[in-house]
């Protein structure tokens, strides 16, 4: 049942309310044009949605009802909840807090988008008419504050936001996390959002997606949607980030291979399988794990593809006949036989071949071909000895890894060996590796490619904090609006947070710059007095503003601003707030933090991690870099490893 067949229930909704389509919903001229900024771009679009009364009482929501396809006919709720800064649990974000952005001035609204679980829909058609103090802002059926959204995310009015989750099909959604995603970016784009955060805990199976995809792709999953690097976890910075991307994307696959052969028959006998699917040569393990992916999107969800082993490519200028080169690889294979399965240096297998074979150039041929090539029961595998530096060559078994496979011929196609593979059986694949290559390593041998191997893949997991920057343009030059309206970009900095230093003026509370619209023969007194009102109307911190000065500029208040301000100038002005009691420091996303973070990791803030305080010197570390484990509960006494020295070298009491 549909999101609108549930709602269809509500009485109070309009018949023949308008309907948006989901695949455009958000586009330039869908609903709106989107020309202003965040702030008047989310005002002028909630005009075309239907105002909720039961949804959060009390407080402002819209509803759009979306059509994802007409046959058959699917439809879903896009919910808009405005959140003032009065009415929230905790006035303090620890989005912005976690993800780096602690400074940002505290604005006076939230705004939630929701595209809710149907079960979502269900509990508010099941509480209609008991909402009143039940599902109140501060109350635990808040919708904003449910759990299992398709979809949640919220924009501070200044146009920063945080993607709070996307949930795809895999947990329920009628949707795919893809569609998800490039509605997500759509809104975003449309209302001109600023920079917009998520933390990326993202699974496929129990895997970590931001793990697989780094091997893979070199980026997250959300890189598709240009998210990238903006805070890692424990200390990791970006270039630690693209370091443990780059070493264990560029992990020779011959070199596993040297040392899982006595040790894991079954992941060798996985990479030969991709090995021979694949067209090219899977050098690394961030080429099989790419090879995998790109293999499965082009998969059918339930049928299988079958594919062919090639065995040598013929060419139709080949000086050779397809029997003398039939022969030859039988001779060839019979000399791997006799080595018992061992690996064996290309020039041995060269030497033995020729007993049979006196066409040199024929031999070099074929073992330059046989490469990862499949011949009747056996993959003939050839890798450099990452030692030795020489070709060996061995023979592998394969009749029991690819149980549908038929004997193979190089030269007739209807003996060609096949197999088939599916999307479930790539997915399977793909675990076996996460699980025994990148997750557990007990069992494996206790070497230095496994370690880099483990730290590596411990780095990209650290690192969940993601950004997407929208790069709002200014403009190059000052511009005339319609109506001969002047438009200026300014920004306030508060008197009591200026502090000087070699390098110039440093000011911690500096909010990004805003439009301001003034007629064209307006005063500087007049734009003192639209900065004031804008940034009152913004921030809860400067419901009190009042400008004194400007910073880079030198005018009266009577000037003209079109006559004194250059083509392309910013203008800063400095000023205080007249709100009483009000301390610069609680203005500020972070708040009034009194904590010291002073982690072995090299951590100095709060990001969302788990820590423990020292109970001599009140500082903060991770629990996990001073090995507690998490199952584990904090100790009730705790000593950082300074005390604790201190203590031990300190001279006893007499």
């Amino acid at each position: 049942m549909s999101h609108l067949e549930l709602m269809s229930g509500c009485k109070k909704r309009k018949r023949g309310e308008k309907m948006f389509r989901f695949k455009t919903f958000g586009e330039n001229g869908y609903p709106i044009e989107f020309n202003g900024s965040f702030r008047e771009n989310v005002k002028e679009l909630l005009e075309f949605g239907y105002c909720e009364s039961s949804i959060c009482s009390g407080i402002p929501s819209w509803s759009f009802q979306l059509e994802v396809s007409c046959q058959p006919p699917f439809h879903i709720l896009l919910f808009v909840i405005e959140e003032p800064i009065d009415a929230s649990i905790d006035q303090h974000c620890k989005h912005c807090l976690y993800v780096g952005w602690g400074h940002h001035l505290i604005c006076n609204k939230k705004y939630h988008f929701v595209l809710p679980s149907k079960d979502t829909v269900i509990a508010i058609l099941n509480c209609q008419g008991k909402f009143d103090g039940a599902i109140s802002m501060k109350g635990k059926l808040n919708i904003v504050e449910l759990q299992g959204h398709m979809m949640h995310g919220v924009f501070h009015s200044n146009g920063f936001a945080h993607l709070l989750c996307v949930n795809g099909m895999e947990a329920g959604s009628n949707l795919a996390g893809r569609q998800i995603m490039e509605f997500w970016d759509r809104l975003c784009t449309g209302l001109r959002a600023r920079k917009v955060s998520l933390t990326d805990i993202s699974q496929k199976r129990s895997m970590e997606l931001r793990l697989l995809y780094g091997i893979a792709y070199g980026e997250p999953w959300f890189g598709q949607w240009s998210y990238k690097f903006e805070r890692g976890s424990f200390g990791v910075t970006g270039p630690i980030y693209h370091k443990a991307i780059q070493t264990i994307q560029s992990m020779p696959l011959c070199l596993l291979l040297h040392y899982l052969t006595n040790t894991n028959h079954d992941l060798s006998g996985i990479m030969s399988r991709y090995q021979t699917l694949s067209d090219f040569s899977l050098a690394t393990l961030g080429d099989l794990f790419h090879f995998m992916f790109e293999l499965k999107s082009r998969l059918p969800e339930e049928t299988c593809i079958e594919s062919y082993s090639t065995g040598i490519a013929m060419e139709p200028t080949c000086r050779w006949s397809p029997k003398r080169i039939e022969m030859a690889t039988r001779v060839i294979v019979e000399a791997l036989k006799r080595a018992d399965f061992r690996w064996v240096s290309r020039q041995e297998v060269r030497d033995a071949a020729r007993a049979y074979i006196g066409d040199t150039g024929l031999l070099d041929f074929v073992l330059k071909s046989l490469g990862n090539r499949i011949v009747g029961n056996y993959l003939v595998r050839r890798s450099l000895n990452p030692v030795t530096k020489v070709l060996e060559y061995c023979l592998e078994d394969v009749s029991n890894v690819f149980p549908a496979q038929e004997s193979l011929s190089t030269n007739n196609s209807k003996l060609k060996g096949r197999y088939k593979i599916t999307k479930s059986q790539v997915m399977k694949d793909m675990y076996y590796f996460y699980k025994y290559i990148l997750k557990d390593q007990k069992n494996t041998l206790n070497l230095g490619i496994f370690t880099a191997i483990q730290a590596a893949a411990r780095v990209i997991l650290d690192t969940k904090f993601l950004a997407k920057d929208y790069h709002i343009e200014l403009p190059s030059r000052v511009e005339l609006g319609l109506g001969e309206k002047l438009k200026l970009y300014c920004t306030i900095v508060l008197r009591n947070s200026i502090e000087a230093s070699d390098e110039g003026i440093i000011n911690k509370t500096m909010p990004p710059f805003e439009c301001i619209t003034l007629k064209a023969n307006a005063t500087f007194d007049e734009l003192k007095q639209e900065v004031e009102r804008n940034f009152s109307e913004l921030y809860w911190g400067l419901r009190g503003f009042v400008s004194e000065s400007m910073l880079n500029l030198n005018a009266a208040g009577t000037d003209l601003v079109f006559g004194l301000v250059d083509v392309g100038q910013k203008i800063i002005l400095e000023g205080s707030t007249s709100e009483r009691g009000m301390i610069s420091e609680l203005i500020c996303e972070s708040g009034l933090n009194s904590r010291t973070i002073d982690c072995p990791c090299g951590t100095k803030d709060d990001d969302g991690e788990r820590m423990v305080s020292c109970d001599i010197c009140e500082v903060w570390q991770h629990t996990r870099c001073v090995r507690i484990p998490n199952h584990q509960e904090i100790p009730h006494i705790f000593l950082c490893r300074r005390c604790e020295h201190e203590i031990i070298i300190s001279p006893s009491l007499p």
